[in-house]
């Protein structure tokens, strides 16, 4: 069994998850100050988690695409982003994005204001608030953003597939190769990157239960 799928899925995973983790807190701390507009930039960020990942991806076409103004910039320096692995770190991040947002939007509005308001009257500055505020007392919310957007991240394929193509050893991840696998009639092959993107993702989820309840839940059963 060919190990690229693999190793791109890992890089691609990984590149996609540390550019969502900033943005996806930047956006949570930008959009629960603002005033007016809130609900509609939410609705814009959340989009993608519930469009079909093959509109997503039809969507990047029209935006990356050599047709696009983008697209057109690019090509006077010879760069195209389509069918590249570079599209499918951009298809990653768009749709694990919402999934880091929600997350540290909810942890972040879960705290107690009181202190944030402590903090601006003692003059804290905003950024320390953040880093050494917002962030520590939020970090279970975060954490569980983090691994769902990498997982979801992992197991990307309408998006990836439309704008990144299925290309060996170049865009091919283990959920293109489960699809190429079947197209091909080769069941074996498709069970086994399936197999392994369940326990990849099985994995991560259990790291973040385990981190995340090392302390007894205030709703469980009361010890006799």
């Amino acid at each position: 069994m060919e190990l690229s799928p693999l190793i791109i899925t890992l890089k691609t995973a990984a590149a996609a998850t540390f550019i969502t983790f900033f943005l996806g807190l930047a956006l949570a701390y930008g959009v629960i100050r603002m005033d007016r507009g809130r609900g509609f930039m939410d609705a814009v960020i959340t989009l993608p988690l519930v469009l079909p990942p093959t509109v997503v991806g039809f969507f990047l076409l029209l935006l990356f695409g050599k047709r696009s103004t983008i697209g057109k910039f690019l090509l006077q320096f010879d760069l195209s982003l389509v069918f590249s692995w570079q599209a499918a770190v951009i298809a990653a991040v768009v749709v694990s994005l919402p999934l880091m947002y929600r997350t540290a939007r909810g942890a972040f509005e879960g705290l107690d204001a009181n202190i944030i308001y402590a903090a601006r009257t003692l003059g804290v500055s905003e950024w320390r608030i953040f880093w050494h505020l917002l962030i520590p007392n939020a970090r279970h919310g975060i954490l569980a953003g983090l691994v769902l957007s990498f997982t979801r991240a992992m197991g990307e394929f309408g998006a990836t597939i439309m704008f990144a193509g299925n290309i060996p050893g170049r865009t091919q991840t283990m959920s293109t190769a489960i699809y190429a696998a079947v197209q091909a009639n080769d069941y074996d092959l498709a069970m086994q990157w399936a197999v392994s993107l369940v326990l990849f993702s099985l994995v991560f989820i259990l790291a973040m239960n385990a981190w995340g309840t090392k302390k007894p839940s205030p709703l469980g059963k009361v010890p006799r």
